[in-house]
């Protein structure tokens, strides 16, 4: 449902302007930047700086998009951004629905000299009732069903010491399991929605003609 009316506090979702990106322009008088302590800021630029492993992600993830600005696709620079911070192994977390695609995405890590070590969603084969599901939020009823285990997939991950952990289209929620549960740092290379294709931003795109639904009080 929508949020109750009321006074709203404004966000950077409000803003016009996005001033922070270049400073050309000045800051809206609710700028989270304007109003943020100078001290929590270069608290964390601290961290940015001398926290080793944020540090060097902070500067592969900036090369690799000042570099490769739209020249590459999220592949690519998935397996660029995993060169410049010394992951040698790369975890997959992957959906069962995606596995060809997996494959395809395990082929091309093999090519680059990467490898990597795959773990499905359905990992563990546990029947959804085991761990409280109902049995009419399954798909198919009254078959075996197995759930799917993100927080199996992350250990077993963290058992084979991988360096960086790739999510390829995890359900919404078992993704947010995975990621709490991963030792090692986590990106995505495909975001579920099946009506999609998996380009959820599609719909978005579509806000004011084909999905105008979005915009309108809709109980989910």
């Amino acid at each position: 449902m929508a949020q109750s009316k009321g006074k709203k506090k404004l966000t950077c979702g409000d803003c016009v302007t996005t001033s922070c990106s270049t400073r050309k322009t000045a800051f809206p008088g609710f700028c989270l930047t304007e109003a943020e302590d100078d001290a929590v800021i270069e608290e964390v630029n601290r961290i940015y700086r001398e926290d080793p492993l944020v540090s060097k992600i902070t500067v592969a993830a900036a090369e690799i998009e000042g570099v490769y600005y739209g020249r590459l696709t999220r592949v690519e620079e998935v397996a660029a951004f995993a060169k410049r911070i010394d992951a040698k192994k790369i975890g997959i977390a992957t959906c069962v629905g995606l596995i060809n695609e997996t494959k395809s995405f395990i082929k091309f890590l093999d090519a680059q000299g990467i490898s990597s070590y795959t773990v499905a969603c359905k990992v563990g084969a546990v029947d959804k009732t085991e761990i409280g599901i109902p049995a009419e939020h399954k798909i198919k009823k009254g078959e075996h069903e197995s759930a799917c285990n993100p927080v199996l997939q992350a250990r077993i991950l963290a058992r084979e010491k991988t360096d960086l952990n790739v999510i390829v289209g995890l359900c919404v929620g078992h993704d947010s399991m995975f990621i709490k549960y991963s030792e090692a740092p986590t990106t995505y290379l495909v975001v579920k929605d099946r009506v999609l294709a998996h380009n959820p931003v599609g719909a978005l795109n579509c806000i004011n003609t084909y999905y105008k639904k979005l915009a309108a009080d809709l109980e989910l």
